[in-house]
């Protein structure tokens, strides 16, 4: 991609947002309204702009359904994948709120931070997770707690699990959450399967510099993700917590090994009992604006 291809969809990207941001943050500080439609449309204008095509299978939560979606992390392009597909929020670590552009978006996006440095953070997170489980939402929590390269699945973290059980707490009636594991994978670059070389400029980890994998995300060309919703779990009251946890890390794996394999979707997890939803979806590639 030369300069002036760069430079025209930067351009267009500040033109989305200068559109998208202000209507939004209105509904959000001043009417106190749960406006969700507009990041959904910055994302998807964003991977049209720079050649990101999502394809989507599996069992996703119905529309209006609040979920505890539990996904493993490969890029900061797994938010705007991710963040394509419906109206959510994310969990986040605290430092992101600073960051240029970046903490702004994640504003708009209502993301729920944590400060890892403090003390009792994780009782307080999960209580503010579930107050929007509770009212209906989708929450996204990234359960390895950091990137990885994209060849490995690190073990889910099950702390912020218990915002299932908050939400329980916090919604009298409310018998059960559906816990919703999410497998994020990047397959293919122009049309050609993802080298070991290539991994590097999609996936971002350890302390991997921003600007040159920015820049080489950029120039390398189109990306394929493939989003598997996997097998739902019930989450009641009696649920362990790490049990649940490692439930859903197993459908992860499933849906990324099947992946691999060349295959559309996830296997189900052993001992999991499914929530009422069975509807799926095969292949279905989500259209940007």
């Amino acid at each position: 991609m030369s300069r002036l291809g760069i430079a025209w969809r930067v351009a267009a990207l500040g033109l989305a947002f200068a559109v998208l941001g202000p209507p939004h943050w209105i509904a959000l500080r001043l009417l106190r309204r749960r406006a969700a439609l507009a990041p959904v449309l910055f994302h998807r204008v964003f991977l049209r702009l720079f050649g990101v095509r999502v394809m989507q299978s599996g069992t996703p939560p119905d529309p209006g359904e609040a979920a505890l979606v539990l996904a493993n992390h490969v890029s900061w392009l797994d938010i705007i994948a991710v963040g394509s597909l419906r109206p959510l929020s994310f969990v986040a670590k605290s430092e992101i709120a600073g960051w240029p552009l970046i903490g702004a978006l994640a504003g708009l996006q209502r993301t729920i931070y944590i400060d890892r440095q403090r003390r009792g953070a994780t009782a307080t997170v999960s209580t503010a997770m579930g107050h929007r489980l509770a009212e209906g939402e989708l929450v996204v929590l990234f359960a390895e707690g950091t990137t990885g390269d994209g060849t490995r699945l690190l073990p889910f973290r099950s702390s912020l699990v218990g915002a299932a059980r908050a939400a329980l707490q916090a919604e009298a009636g409310r018998g059960r959450v559906r816990l919703q594991p999410l497998a994020i994978t990047y397959p293919r670059r122009n049309g050609l399967p993802v080298t070991r070389a290539e991994r590097a400029e999609i996936a971002w980890y350890g302390d991997m510099e921003l600007a040159p994998h920015l820049a080489a995300f950029v120039q390398g060309g189109p990306i394929d993700v493939h989003v598997v919703w996997g097998a739902p779990i019930v989450f009641e009251a009696t649920t362990d917590r790490k049990a649940a946890t490692a439930a859903a890390e197993a459908e992860v794996r499933a849906a990324l090994r099947g992946i691999g394999a060349g295959g559309d979707g996830a296997a189900p997890a052993p001992n999991v009992r499914p929530a009422a939803s069975d509807r799926g979806l095969q292949g279905q590639e989500i259209a940007t604006v």
